[in-house]
């Protein structure tokens, strides 16, 4: 892996281990202070709203397009700053009219997400929330354009960073709004929209910096701007299908009286490893993809492609065995306290254990996207994220009549698993730079024996400390000694069966730094 890549990796993933280990925290304490009630759930749609449009303007679309244009530009030294400028002013423009409007038809933006709602005190709720929380769609997606910016000149800390700030500022307005005895979820509805802006400040600086002060001005159509669309269009799209997949899990969930909460404490658990191994892959590797497309360096390439993919596999396999065969030990000692109840506590182990078996997959997309999206192609995805949408609706709401809110996960685990498969595919198509490359599928099932291993060993460990696990004052410990001992087992397994080499990720970070 070439040292640009490595140091990228290790600081957009070190950035990211402690925004999810802080998103943790802050979710613990929603947990805690409103468990599956109706304020929970209210909130959860209301936050999910602005998060699912940044998906269409920000990191699914825009940046998607955005990224290998402005990457191109900036090492041609052909007018990257003005073309960044003038998508800023752009997206800004689009965003505040978008933003007003949504305004306006928030009731109906709710019901959408949200129509077991409808009967109960949880609609109203969301409405309020939903008209507090929405401006934070202007504030995140202008973030995610110059964190572009930042990424592609391989500046990663700031764009890294924002995401900390987010979850410090949501934990401290929760310390404080509890404190001081006001509601908690209307802070948590204002606080959306403040750290918004506490976000784009701190990457809008950040990029100035570096030599890139975008200040928004009256936006016209260039003929880049124009190509930016026409790319972006077919992944907006695609981003639209993966919402759609959510948003039909999130209607589903709403007909069963708790299970929006339920399926968001599961996601944040296997958004864990995601976020950290995934997005930031994903981010680090677009860009690196791009140069070497450009500069004609197939090689470099592939072997960046498949130490990628390698690593990620490295990294989620071991988390979705995990997720799999422990998430009610999890969940109990993470989640089960204050408003979170023992019934809370089982359905949202079994959801996180579902989503453990996509985790993977999911993973994967990241990668292989990649490969297309370098090449500035969204039309492909987007034909298959079409499929996944479809498997994904006929099994959770086909399911949903047997088997309640757990087919919304169903869905979403065996629709991502799809998506991954039809990527995998077209990419390995596209030429032999595009595949991954023997040492990968060497290492591919050494690291699935070492993850398996590890995983019967936990079973044996749960089995050993049960007692523990059911005592207040040594339930943390437990599991302290079950995540160590998984880690400890995992690393040596792999050592030995060949699945990685520790000293060539030690090289490899002393190559990044």
């Amino acid at each position: 892996m070439a040292s640009g890549l490595a140091r990228g990796f290790m600081t957009v993933g070190g950035w990211t281990m402690a925004s999810r280990i802080l998103g943790f925290v802050r979710d613990i304490m929603i947990g805690a202070f409103l468990g599956s009630s109706a304020v929970a759930e209210a909130f959860l749609i209301a936050f999910s709203l602005p998060n699912m449009f940044r998906r269409f303007f920000a990191e699914g679309t825009l940046n998607v397009a955005f990224v290998p244009m402005f990457a191109k530009k900036h090492e041609a030294g052909d007018g990257a700053l003005e073309f960044a400028r003038d998508a800023f002013s752009g997206l800004a423009f689009v965003l505040v009219i978008f933003s007003v409007v949504a305004q306006i038809f928030m009731p109906a933006l709710v019901y959408a997400m949200a129509s077991g709602f409808t009967d109960d005190s949880r609609f109203d709720l969301a409405v309020t929330y939903g008209r507090i929380a929405f401006p934070y769609i202007l504030f995140i997606s202008l973030a995610a354009l110059l964190s572009g910016v930042l990424n592609a000149t391989s500046r990663f800390m700031a764009a890294a960073a924002a995401p900390v700030l987010l979850n410090v500022i949501f934990i401290t307005a929760m310390f404080v709004a509890d404190f001081s005895g006001h509601d908690i979820g209307n802070a948590l509805a204002w606080t959306v929209p403040i750290a918004g802006i506490a976000q784009v400040a701190l990457v809008w600086f950040a990029a100035a910096r570096a030599g890139f002060r975008l200040i928004p001005r009256m936006p016209h159509m260039t003929p880049e701007l124009k190509r930016l669309a026409i790319i972006a269009a077919p992944a907006a799209l695609a981003g639209g299908v993966t919402q759609v997949n959510l948003l039909v899990g999130r209607q589903v969930a709403s007909f069963f009286d708790g299970a929006v909460a339920w399926l968001y404490y599961a996601d944040r658990l296997y958004q864990l490893p995601l976020g950290v191994v995934g997005i930031a892959i994903g981010v680090v590797l677009l860009p690196e993809l791009s140069r070497n497309l450009r500069s004609g360096d197939h090689k470099a390439g592939r072997d960046a492609l498949s130490r990628a993919g390698e690593l990620s596999l490295a990294l989620t396999v071991p988390a979705a065995v995990a997720l799999i065969v422990v998430p009610t030990q999890l969940i109990e000692v993470l989640f089960h306290r204050g408003a979170f109840t023992a019934d809370d506590t089982a359905r949202t182990a079994l959801a996180t254990a579902v989503y453990g078996a996509g985790l993977p997959a999911f993973v994967l997309q990241k990668v292989l996207a990649s490969v297309y999206f370098a090449r500035e192609n969204t039309k492909t995805p987007f034909h298959f994220a079409l499929i996944g949408m479809v498997v994904n609706a006929v099994l959770a709401i086909g399911l949903s009549y047997w088997m309640g809110f757990i087919a919304a996960a169903i869905g979403t685990t065996v629709a991502g698993w799809t998506i991954t498969g039809l990527i995998w595919i077209g990419a390995a198509r596209m030429g032999e730079d595009t595949r991954f490359d023997a040492r990968f599928w060497k290492r591919f099932w050494r690291i699935a024996a070492a993850s398996w291993a590890m995983g019967a060993l936990l079973i044996l460990m749960v089995i050993a400390m049960g007692p523990m696990f059911g005592m207040p004052g040594l339930k943390i410990i437990a599991l302290t000694i079950l995540v160590g001992g998984g880690i400890a087992a995992y690393g040596l397994l792999g050592q030995l069966l060949g699945a990685f080499r520790l000293s060539e990720i030690k090289a490899s970070l002393r190559r990044g730094q």
